[in-house]
């Protein structure tokens, strides 16, 4: 396609055409013309909104780059309703290249009971590949939404499933072809499936519930960010038991290969979670087939140690992601 908004027929036939998810909150959604959309709250209810672009990977991006935004509301406490996309395509991109990104959405979207309700095509010669930004529109009803800043002293420090999924999914397409000369092929696909598991909806509904005090997405930066994050946020301090942080072998052997650090490896899939119970808290999550881990606690003071059998490390601030070192 040439540079320029996508034309209005392209608009129509692999777009607008492909969105059929709706929701009844929804009353100005995407259409040919429309700028804006709108969303009808109730009086008690608060609108939340979130922003990400995906840009780190080509493969599957419609399908990332929802699931990315969605567990952005959902570690908020929110329920998601819509999202907006703005896709910037390089010149020369195809059409079915550009149905393939938004059939992703949609089934993503499909899957979260959420609707595609706007957004903007174009292509444009500022980008070589493809990126996606996804603004997403989420409620909670007032007094429910929850901070990234809640945890406090004492309270039981949790994460949910396992850490580096995302990117572990992630190396595992774009980087094919190394990864099958020392390991099989069947190992391989598992690793790409592993994406399955991106959502943290249901241990966000679970969590919210139980009542938690704090939520965070476990996105760039890895778990290791992720913590600082929550730490910073909510000024308290954490001791965390390293071996406890649960992570698949698929990840460890696909970091070791690369020479990664899998605990700053890029995590959607994962929630970091205070509670003061965790392990109530993570028989709830049991009884909704959740997995589920108690890794540590929230301490007073600002020291934010890893503790790993006799040995001490100090966490440090969010660095660059560990994926850019291996898809530069």
């Amino acid at each position: 396609m040439k540079i320029g908004k996508v034309p209005e027929s392209v608009l129509k036939r692999s777009i607008l055409g492909q969105i059929h998810t709706k929701r009844e909150e929804v009353v100005l959604g995407a259409a040919v013309g429309e700028d804006c959309a709108a969303v009808r709250l109730d009086r008690d209810e608060i609108f939340v909104l979130s922003t990400d672009p995906v840009t780190g990977t080509a493969k599957d991006i419609g399908d990332l780059a929802v699931w990315v935004t969605l567990n952005d509301l959902a570690s908020a406490g929110a329920t998601p309703i819509g999202v907006m996309l703005t896709a910037l395509l390089p010149e020369g991109v195809t059409e079915e290249e550009l149905r393939m990104m938004v059939r992703q959405a949609e089934e993503a979207c499909a899957k979260a009971n959420v609707q595609i309700i706007g957004g903007h095509t174009e292509v444009t010669a500022a980008v070589n590949r493809p990126v996606l930004t996804v603004t997403g529109v989420g409620k909670a009803k007032e007094g429910k939404l929850i901070s990234t800043a809640g945890a406090k002293a004492g309270m039981d420090i949790v994460v949910t499933k396992w850490v580096g999924l995302e990117g572990t999914a992630i190396l595992a397409k774009e980087r094919q072809e190394e990864l099958l000369s020392r390991f099989p092929r069947e190992f391989i696909e598992q690793a790409q499936q592993l994406d399955q598991m991106l959502s943290v909806l249901p241990e966000s509904e679970v969590a919210v519930r139980f009542g938690v005090s704090a939520m965070h997405d476990v996105t760039e930066g890895g778990i290791f960010g992720a913590l600082w994050e929550m730490a910073e946020r909510s000024g308290v301090g954490l001791e965390i038991e390293w071996k406890s942080i649960p992570i698949r072998q698929e990840t460890v052997e696909i970091c070791e290969f690369f020479g990664v650090n899998p605990y700053g490896l890029i995590s959607s899939g994962a929630m970091l979670m205070a509670a003061k119970d965790g392990t109530g808290l993570v028989a709830e999550l049991k009884k909704a087939r959740i997995a589920a881990s108690v890794i540590g606690r929230a301490t007073a003071g600002k020291d934010r140690v890893l503790l790993n059998g006799d040995g001490r490390r100090f966490l440090e601030p969010p660095k660059t992601d560990e994926l850019y070192r291996i898809l530069k």
